[in-house]
């Protein structure tokens, strides 16, 4: 059983992906091809912004984002230490200061309660994240920055495809950022990444930014950065386009399954009834997570942990954060949170296996 199965994926897509990766070997317009632009196009329409500009990983989508809004050295950016490294690294490049709030405890994405003490006449950002595949409580994060006057960047590289009140993930803030990294909802063969806005004047400067500063080929405007995504790269997601909303449907029927068969018995990360998720993960929370996890690991059932030191923890971010109150609950959830087998090609007697195992070792606690 695999973690995330992405070869029966491509085995359903094959005739489509080899075809579009034929059709750029054919041309051999490897970088800003025309599917470049063919995918910018889709995405939009799929997340109703009018930009969006492709680059070459999640992690670039966020630097780049953060460079058009200005972030520079001394600014500060408040986030959540509940994520991964990529949140606050892009910060951090632009030698800005992570600041770290604390999270909700049944969802884990950021507390938006406790954003407006951190903010100081330093911050130029916040940056929630859609964690394990749900939307942040954007409204009330959207509400504390206009009253401030800073933007806000949705790291929503777990949460495409997923809604917030009738709107897509992506298309909830200042700029959304994606990651299309293989393992993601929408994933590509390597490395790739999208931003989003409906900010022309943020969707110059980024496209600028991710082709070294350049306005025109030769004369540059901005500091910028090599960040655009391959054609070869945005060829494989356009093949996985047209199945994208079915598998979203399938890995929320899943998640719901998954959900009736732990209910009273193990808990999991709470779906909140005005947005939907798009599972990146399915994400419960033991007590004794490696009592389940080497039980698991020895029935053959993969799982992973996202994620087990939360980033205020990290030796590279030691004197290089802010840390705003308490973070109690990003570090108890990190001693919890353990991850299964999640994708839309989950066969049933597949999932049956991990409920069952997972029901068997929890018996003992129960009785």
């Amino acid at each position: 059983m695999d973690f995330i199965d992405l070869k029966t994926q491509y085995r359903a897509l094959q005739p489509a992906i080899d075809a579009r990766m034929r059709q750029v070997l054919e041309h051999g317009q490897y970088i800003m091809g025309p599917e470049v632009a063919e995918l910018e196009s889709r995405l939009a329409g799929f997340t109703e912004v009018r930009h969006c500009v492709t680059v070459a990983s999640g992690t670039e989508a966020l630097l780049i984002a953060l460079m058009a809004l200005g972030v520079r050295a001394g600014d500060e950016v408040i986030t959540t230490p509940f994520t991964f490294v990529a949140t606050a690294e892009a910060i951090a490049l632009l030698g800005a200061t992570p600041v770290f709030v604390d999270v909700e405890e049944d969802t884990g994405n950021i507390d938006a309660g406790l954003i407006e003490p951190a903010i100081t006449d330093r911050t130029r950002a916040i940056m929630p994240v859609s964690l394990y595949g749900q939307p942040a409580d954007m409204d009330a994060v959207n509400d504390i920055a206009e009253r401030h006057g800073i933007a806000v960047v949705e790291d929503a590289a777990q949460s495409f495809g997923a809604t917030y009140r009738g709107r897509r993930s992506c298309n909830l803030s200042t700029i959304g950022c994606t990651s299309f990294f293989p393992s993601k909802p929408l994933g590509c063969y390597g490395d790739g990444g999208a931003i989003f806005t409906s900010d022309d004047a943020l969707a110059r400067a980024m496209r600028e930014i991710r082709v070294h500063g350049q306005e025109h080929r030769y004369y540059h405007t901005r500091i910028g950065v090599g960040g655009r995504m391959d054609t070869l790269q945005c060829a494989v997601v356009l093949a996985k386009l047209d199945r994208f909303e079915r598998e979203i449907v399938r890995r929320r029927e899943i998640g719901a399954r998954y959900d009736r068969h732990f209910a009273g018995r193990l808990g999991s990360v709470a779906q909140r009834p005005d947005r939907t998720s798009v599972f990146a993960q399915y994400t419960v929370f033991a007590d004794d997570r490696a009592r389940l996890q080497e039980a698991l690991k020895t029935a053959g059932i993969p799982t992973a942990v996202h994620y087990p030191v939360p980033l205020h923890r990290q030796p590279a971010y030691a004197g290089r954060c802010r840390i705003q109150g308490s973070l109690d609950v990003a570090e108890h959830l990190a001693e919890r949170v353990i991850s299964l087998p999640m994708g839309p090609d989950l066969r049933v007697e597949d999932q049956d296996c991990v409920i069952a195992e997972v029901l068997r070792v929890l018996a003992p606690v129960a009785a």
